[in-house]
């Protein structure tokens, strides 16, 4: 039977403070997108904000609207504008400003581009880098229909983290996906990052959609089959009511326990699992960042993302 109620654990605080306004400001002077705003992120409170240091965004190129219509996402599709040639040295501009070390980009699909706008991804990549070496950057890229040569161009910019979204178990892949995405075309992306890298890989994972136990356990060993290295789990929540349906609000001590599976019986490098995680989540970039930046071990850095977060 599904659960209709929003239970007391989904709820967030609302955005507000100083910090959220001077963020918000800078994105809009720059003309730039921010899958915070555009996927209705329910944690855009907590990371614009900021509780005990800086705020973070993710930002989104190649615009506001996407080539695909998966029916998970809030994101609007069709009508998609020319590519903002401007857009690489706005976001860095921005980076700058808002005083990020760790920098999060993702995207739009751009099907209708004839690179699908890997080029424009990759430049903005540099481009940051290029302002500061010592900034990490993790993006969050779309499938490129699986097309090897695109995903190198990205491998090929230098990123300090690919992640890329399987989303679902297999059985579900369609109808929560576009058709035009697929369960192996996500692994074999996944897959040529760490065959032709020593990128750190990440991926995500929604539950709530009428996925079985068996199935998450073997999209996690699907995931590591492919040495993956970081994924997240988080509840789905219906952005519209043009969206699919919850089938269940998946308890917390469920997301618990699929982060002990996935630690401590699979080897994924770190797990932020929580109904309020999302696949750009502080969480996980506060683990990269100790790992990467400060040298920890894994179990120091798991310690202290951890901590960070308040779990």
């Amino acid at each position: 039977m599904r659960t209709r109620r929003k239970p007391d654990w989904l709820k967030m605080r609302p955005p507000s403070g100083r910090r959220f306004t001077d963020i918000k400001a800078t994105l809009r002077d720059r003309n730039l997108n921010t899958v915070c705003e555009e996927a209705n992120c329910p944690n855009l409170g907590e990371c614009w904000s900021g509780r005990d240091g800086p705020g973070t965004a993710t930002f989104m190129l190649m615009g506001d609207r996407c080539s695909r219509g998966c029916n998970f996402c809030d994101v609007m599709t069709g009508g998609m504008e020319p590519l903002d040639p401007e857009e690489p040295a706005n976001v860095a501009d921005a980076v700058a400003e808002i005083g990020l070390d760790y920098v999060v980009l993702t995207s739009v699909d751009r099907d209708d581009l004839p690179d699908q706008g890997a080029g424009h991804f990759a430049e903005t990549i540099r481009e940051i880098k290029r302002r500061d070496p010592g900034v990490l950057v993790e993006v969050l890229i779309p499938d490129f229909q699986g097309e090897p040569e695109l995903v190198r161009k990205i491998i090929d910019a230098g990123p300090d983290v690919i992640a890329h979204n399987i989303e679902t178990v297999e059985r579900l892949q369609w109808p929560i996906r576009d058709r035009r995405a697929g369960y192996e075309q996500s692994l074999s992306v996944l897959q040529q990052v760490t065959d032709e890298s020593d990128i750190h890989t990440k991926t995500s994972i929604m539950l709530g959609l009428g996925e079985h136990a068996h199935e998450v356990y073997q999209t996690l060993s699907d995931l590591r089959e492919a040495d993956v290295d970081i994924v997240t789990f988080g509840q789905y929540l219906q952005p519209s009511r043009t969206h699919l349906d919850v089938f269940e609000y998946v308890h917390p001590d469920v997301f618990d326990t699929w982060r002990q599976v996935a630690e401590e019986e699979l080897d994924f490098l770190y797990c932020a699992s929580g109904p309020m995680v999302r696949s750009s989540y502080k969480a996980g970039e506060l683990f990269v960042d100790a790992l990467l930046r400060e040298g920890s071990s894994v179990e120091e850095a798991r310690q202290a993302a951890r901590a960070a977060a308040g779990q």
